[in-house]
């Protein structure tokens, strides 16, 4: 198998795309250590692992593409399927975390499902 030469340019593009994507999983990893509540944890590495996915994926299919001389979408699969899991699975987790907190009587915000009747206002 002969090993495809790509020209500087490209090998700059590609690995810009990918070591900022790679940052920017670092940088979620460090938010999911750093932040204080599971609310507000939750946020950076569902955000910021989807948009490295993509700048990942898009370093690969450029590379693929152009050392094998066909479009490679095969990476392309991959970020779709996290751009679709990802948050969903955090929905569910913030609510199932919402849920937890309300049952056990902490400060959230009010259901909005199930709204509660406001009280009436008391004389003095």
């Amino acid at each position: 198998m002969t090993e495809a030469v790509l020209p500087l340019w490209l090998e700059i593009i590609v690995a810009v795309l990918v070591l900022s994507g790679a940052a920017l999983a670092l940088l979620g990893s460090t938010g999911l250590l750093r932040l204080p509540t599971f609310f507000e944890r939750v946020h950076a590495p569902a955000i910021i692992a989807t948009l490295g996915c993509w700048l990942i994926m898009h370093g690969t299919v450029l590379y693929f593409s152009v050392a094998d001389s066909s479009l490679a979408l095969h990476a392309l699969l991959i970020a779709v399927f996290v751009a679709i899991t990802v948050p969903i699975m955090s929905i569910f987790l913030m609510r199932a975390a919402l849920f937890r907190a309300r049952q056990m009587g902490q400060d959230v915000p009010p259901s909005l499902s199930h709204p509660q009747a406001p009280s009436e206002p008391q004389d003095s």
